[in-house]
C-alpha cells in the first residue's frame, strides 16, 4: 500500500470532518478556536480563561451552563498538548442538533493538514472552519487556450475542477478565393483575417490570465489544431508575461469543448498533480478493461464488495460523494443483515419490521476504514473529467480492477437476489 494513496484518504477524511463540521448548526456556544503555527499555547489557554471568566456573567443560566461547559472541553482539548503542533491547531467544542432534532456534544481536536496563521476564537451558533476549508484549495492553475479556424475557447483546470472561462467563434476564408477575386486580394484579405483572430485571441488572453499585473495561472498551455497555436506563440501580440508562462504547445483534434478535454489528457505528463488527471487515466483504464473484455472489473455495490472480500480487487474506484448507506440489522437470533440503502431511504421493504437496526453509516466512510483489510487501494473520485460522470452515472459510481478474471461470479444467483426485491425498490439500480 502506498503511502502516498493513505496520505489521499486521511486528507480526504479531515475535509469531510471538517465539511460536517462547518454544516452543524445548534445553541449559541459552539466554541471555534483556531491557533496558528506560530503561537504559543499560553496565548489561546489565557484567552479561554479570560472568556470562562466573561461567561460567568451571562444573565440566562442554561445559556450559561452550556457555554461554561465548551469552554471547560476546550481548556481539556488545549491541555493534551505539550506545544503548539508544526500545522497549528483546531479544536471544536460545543453541542449540535442531529437531523432528528437532538443534541450531540462535539468535542474534536487535530492539526490541520497545512500551516495556519489564523488565530480565532469564536463562540456562535456554528463552527467557523472557512480558514480550514481554504488549505484544501489547489493553489496549481492552468490555463489553456484551445483555437482553431473555428473559435477559441479559454479554459481553467484547478485540482478536479475544469472551468471554461470564455469562448468565441470566428469565420475565417478558406485558403482558396471564390468568385472574381484575384488570388492576391483574397490572400491578404484571409491574412489580415488571421491576424486580427490572433489579435482577438491575444488581447482576451490577458484579461483572463492577468490580474492586476499580476498572472492567476501556474502555467499556460496552447492548444489547437492548425498553425493557430504557433502563430500565437511567436506573435508579438501575445503578452510576454504569458509567454513566459507557456509550458506546453499540442495538436488536438478538435476545437471547443471536446478538444479542452483532449488538451488536458495529452498534457498530463505536465500536469501530474491535478486530479483530476489522476482521475480520468483511473477510469479510463476501467474502461478499456471492459472494452477489451478482460474480466478483471467489477462495478456495482454487491459485486464489487464481493469481489472485495475474496481480495481480488487491487484498486477500488470509488465516487467520493456516493449517497448510499450500509445499514446492519440484528434478527432475533443474533444474526446480523446487511443492506444498502439510498441514503433517504430509512427501511429496506423486504426485511422484517422486528430486525434491530444496529448500525448506519454512509458507504463511502465504511470503506475508508476498512478497504486495507482486503489489499486493496482506495482511489476517491471527483466529479470533473467526462470520464468520470459516466463511470458515476453509468456503473453507479462504485467499480473495482481486479487481480484476476472472476470467472466464478454467479451471475444467476445476483439476478436471483434482486428478484427477490419489490418493483419499487429504489436502491436496486446501484447495483
Amino acid at each position: 500500500m502506498s503511502s502516498g494513496n493513505t496520505n489521499d484518504i486521511d486528507q480526504w477524511k479531515l475535509k469531510r470532518l471538517i465539511k460536517s463540521l462547518g454544516a452543524a448548526k445548534g445553541g449559541t456556544s459552539m466554541i471555534t478556536l483556531l491557533v496558528s503555527s506560530k503561537q504559543q499555547l499560553s496565548q489561546p489557554a489565557s484567552l479561554l480563561a479570560e472568556e470562562y471568566g466573561t461567561a460567568t456573567n451571562i444573565k440566562s443560566r442554561v445559556n450559561r451552563l452550556s457555554v461554561l461547559d465548551a469552554i471547560t472541553s476546550a481548556q481539556q482539548r488545549l491541555k493534551l498538548y505539550s506545544k503548539t503542533p508544526p500545522n497549528g491547531l483546531a479544536i471544536f467544542c460545543g453541542t449540535v442538533l442531529t437531523e432528528d432534532g437532538k443534541e450531540k456534544l462535539i468535542n474534536i481536536d487535530f492539526e490541520p493538514p497545512k500551516p495556519i496563521n489564523t488565530k480565532l476564537y469564536k463562540c456562535d451558533s456554528r463552527f467557523h472552519v472557512e480558514p480550514l476549508e481554504e488549505l484544501f484549495e489547489d493553489s496549481s492553475k492552468f490555463g489553456f487556450i484551445v483555437m482553431d479556424g473555428k473559435g477559441c475557447l479559454y479554459g481553467l483546470l484547478s485540482g478536479n475542477t475544469r472551468t471554461i472561462l470564455h469562448q468565441f467563434a470566428v469565420e475565417l476564408p478558406k485558403k482558396h478565393g471564390r468568385g472574381g477575386q484575384s488570388s492576391m486580394r483574397f490572400a491578404r484579405i484571409r491574412l489580415e483575417k488571421r491576424h486580427n483572430y490572433v489579435h482577438k485571441v491575444a488581447e482576451k488572453a490577458t484579461q483572463l490570465f492577468i490580474t492586476g499585473n499580476l498572472i492567476n495561472v501556474t502555467g499556460l498551455i496552447l492548444a489547437g489544431s492548425a498553425e493557430f497555436k504557433e502563430e500565437l506563440e511567436k506573435s508579438d501580440l501575445f503578452d510576454p508575461r504569458l509567454k513566459s508562462k507557456v509550458i506546453h504547445m499540442v495538436d488536438v483534434a478538435y476545437g471547443g469543448e471536446n478538444g479542452f478535454g483532449q488538451a488536458i489528457s495529452l498534457s498530463k505528463k505536465y500536469l501530474d498533480n491535478v486530479k483530476v488527471l489522476q482521475d480520468q487515466e483511473l477510469v479510463t483504464k476501467f474502461f478499456d478493461e471492459i472494452a477489451q473484455d478482460t474480466g478483471k472489473i467489477s462495478f456495482g455495490v454487491e459485486e464489487t464488495l464481493t469481489a472485495l472480500e475474496d481480495g481480488a480487487v487491487e484498486k477500488l474506484l470509488l465516487w467520493e460523494n456516493l449517497d448510499i448507506k450500509r445499514n446492519v440489522y440484528r434478527d432475533a437470533q443474533g444474526n446480523e443483515i446487511v443492506r444498502y440503502l439510498k441514503s433517504e431511504q430509512t427501511q429496506d421493504s423486504s426485511l422484517s419490521a422486528e430486525l434491530e437496526l444496529v448500525d448506519s453509516a454512509l458507504l463511502v466512510d465504511w470503506l475508508a476504514e476498512v478497504y486495507q483489510n482486503h489489499g486493496a487501494e482506495l482511489k476517491l473520485l471527483s466529479n470533473g473529467a467526462p470520464e468520470t460522470e459516466q463511470f458515476i452515472s453509468g456503473f453507479g459510481g462504485i467499480g473495482g480492477l481486479l487481480r484476476w478474471r472472476r470467472d466464478d461470479y454467479d451471475v444467476e444467483a445476483e439476478e436471483e437476489y434482486f428478484a427477490e426485491g419489490d418493483e419499487d425498490d429504489e436502491y436496486a439500480g446501484f447495483y
